[in-house]
């Protein structure tokens, strides 16, 4: 059911017009492999100044994460080895799909970022790249690489907790 008011013009819909998560929302690219190859400890969300052909290849939901990073130069927070393809209809105006791009962050992230850095084996990393609201996000987590038993430990409780689970859940079922 539509609110119409006069003169026939549809002004939004019964949810009061609000748009879905699902809309709001758009995830393009997940580092799934962050939380297993590094201790994550605080995460902030942050800008991404793009130029126009990579916002259209992200909107059509291309984009790796795999190995990027960020890093703080001259007290600029950068976004490395985001790799964007190139967008096909783009022709000569199209962008370098390995370029450093900037982030957006408030002084203060900025230097909380610089401080927490500092500290030995510490890094920024990139967990997932989104719209919100038709604006390009990523979301920065600062992490501590994991060495390969604290991997094979975290796997373990992963999997403890996941078998614990599952003997609460067959035991409600009876």
């Amino acid at each position: 059911m539509r609110v119409v008011l006069h003169g026939g013009y549809h002004y939004g819909t019964m949810n009061g017009g609000k748009k879905g998560d699902k809309e709001r929302n758009k995830i393009v690219a997940q580092n799934r492999a962050a939380s297993y190859n590094y201790d994550l400890q605080d995460t902030l969300e942050a800008g991404l100044i793009l130029v126009g052909t990579e916002v259209k290849t992200l909107r059509e939901g291309k984009g790796t994460l795999r190995e990027a990073y960020a890093e703080i130069r001259a007290g600029e927070p950068w976004l490395v080895n985001f790799h964007i393809p190139e967008y096909q209809p783009g022709g000569p105006r199209n962008h370098d799909p390995l370029r450093r791009r900037k982030l957006l962050l408030n002084r203060r992230e900025i230097d909380k970022l610089i401080v927490q850095t500092q500290q030995k084996g510490m890094t920024i990393v990139p967990l997932k790249i989104y719209f919100r609201d038709g604006i390009a996000k990523c979301e920065l987590a600062v992490a501590r690489g994991k060495k390969f038993h604290d991997r094979r430990e975290s796997e373990r409780r992963k999997e403890a907790k996941r078998e614990a689970d599952e003997a609460i859940y067959r035991s409600r079922r009876r």
